[in-house]
């Protein structure tokens, strides 16, 4: 839950995560839509399809315990480098390399290694490797990640108090406020996407579920527009609306940041009437009662009052 999301964000849905599955058998056993509404809202969907997948085979494939090396971690669903390195170390006790953000940093500084990210990456694990001791890994594992999240913090490192600041080649050299350089960001791109809202008379409104690969995979959605470089005229829209009928376009938008992409989101609306509403394919739901992703929230808040 942690990845690439803040301790704020995450403490509520991990209280309410462990409480509704506190084993690995009962996450394993749940259905995977009941893990995926209870992520809701946290983004990233692919981290909880990987999670309810590793508890699965984990259950099947190892008896319900987890592997204890790097190597077989590593075969598990959505357990990369850094976790499998994490799960080896402070788990088991062995001797992997923890490779996060605030060790990166650690590390940049304490060996002035000056070239920009992402590129020293090899690098740096490479030096991660040399310093890892045999004796203890997962206690140097978890004092480099604190040490990263607090006093070797980005910008203005606490460098006073500092337990490895005889040793640190940046503070010896002025220069530790500056590591990790980091290349130049790319612009990110912007994409658009018109949603078709359709309402039946008693207020429920068709959705769909995505494909199970790709972004938002596996989720509910309503039903919308390829996400193209270039904005949709309705006309343009209308040949992928679910129903061919009298649809309005609604006024105003929305906007939802993805990692990689800003999207800008329009939506049309139309009601039809129970028997035309039977032949189409897809789940209708009371748009409150839906368990979507925040992207899709967004898209029902173009509702017209």
């Amino acid at each position: 839950m942690l990845q690439q999301t803040t301790v704020p964000t995450v403490i509520p849905y991990f209280g309410r995560f462990l409480a509704r599955w506190p084993t690995l058998t009962a996450l394993a056993d749940a259905p995977r839509d009941d893990v995926l509404a209870e992520w809701a809202g946290l983004g990233y969907y692919a981290r909880a399809r990987n999670l309810h997948a590793c508890a699965q085979a984990v259950r099947d494939q190892h008896g319900g315990r987890f592997p204890e090396n790097e190597a077989e971690l590593l075969t598990l669903p959505g357990i990369g480098a850094y976790t499998a390195a994490a799960i080896a170390a402070i788990a088991f006790n062995q001797p992997a390399a923890v490779m996060g953000g605030n060790v990166e940093r650690v590390l940049a500084r304490l060996f002035a290694v000056t070239d920009p990210l992402p590129g020293i990456k090899p690098h740096l694990r490479a030096l991660a490797l040399a310093a890892t001791p045999q004796a203890r890994p997962g206690d140097y594992a978890q004092a480099m990640m604190d040490l990263g999240a607090t006093l070797c913090s980005p910008g203005q490192p606490d460098c006073a108090a500092c337990p490895l600041q005889s040793l640190c080649a940046a503070r010896q050299k002025g220069i530790a406020a500056t590591l990790p350089a980091k290349a130049p960001k790319k612009v990110r791109p912007r994409r658009h996407t018109l949603a078709f809202l359709l309402t039946r008379p008693d207020g429920t409104m068709l959705f769909r579920r995505r494909p199970e690969k790709g972004l938002l995979g596996g989720m509910l959605e309503v039903p919308s527009t390829p996400w193209r470089d270039s904005a949709w005229t309705l006309s343009e829209a209308l040949t992928h609306a679910p129903l061919n009928t009298s649809w309005q376009e609604n006024s105003g938008s929305a906007e939802h940041v993805f990692t990689h992409f800003a999207l800008t989101i329009r939506a049309a609306e139309a009601r039809i009437d129970t028997r035309a509403a039977a032949k189409l394919d897809g789940l209708w739901l009371k748009p409150e009662a839906a368990a979507v992703p925040t992207a899709i929230k967004k898209m029902l808040k173009l509702r017209s009052p």
